[in-house]
């Protein structure tokens, strides 16, 4: 089993940033992909960023495009989530996931978090306007 943990959360103004970042324990495996989802009050759960631990490769949602940024440190068991140009509209509690798949192909899986099986408590992002 594998344990999540997030933090960097917290308060900050529109226009400035923050870096989430995610602790993995227990049975990881360094080539399993990563993502990056967040909760608004009131709305469903999406998807904001994905990496493939092993490629480094990225993909991110259109509304976070250019703005914010994941990368990972195998040997720290650790992704992050560089957040800049922060909105209003980011506040939400951020949850980082783990997936049994290697690689972020064409058919965009890493959208749909029925896709990931193990899941961190979540950290809060409140930005103000």
């Amino acid at each position: 089993q594998v344990q999540l943990v997030e933090s960097g959360g917290g308060l900050v103004q529109a226009g400035g940033s923050l870096r989430l970042s995610c602790a993995a324990s227990g049975r990881t495996f360094s080539s399993s992909a990563m993502g990056w989802f967040r909760q608004a009050p009131g709305k469903e759960r999406e998807f904001v960023a994905a990496i493939s631990r092993r490629t480094g490769n990225t993909a991110y949602a259109d509304s976070v495009k250019g703005r914010f940024t994941i990368s990972r440190d195998n040997a720290k068991n650790t992704v992050y989530l560089q957040m800049d140009s922060l909105k209003p509209e980011d506040t939400a509690i951020y949850y980082c996931a783990t997936a049994p798949r290697t690689y972020l192909s064409s058919s965009r899986w890493y959208y749909r978090s029925d896709e990931y099986d193990s899941w961190g408590q979540g950290t809060q992002v409140t930005v103000s306007s």
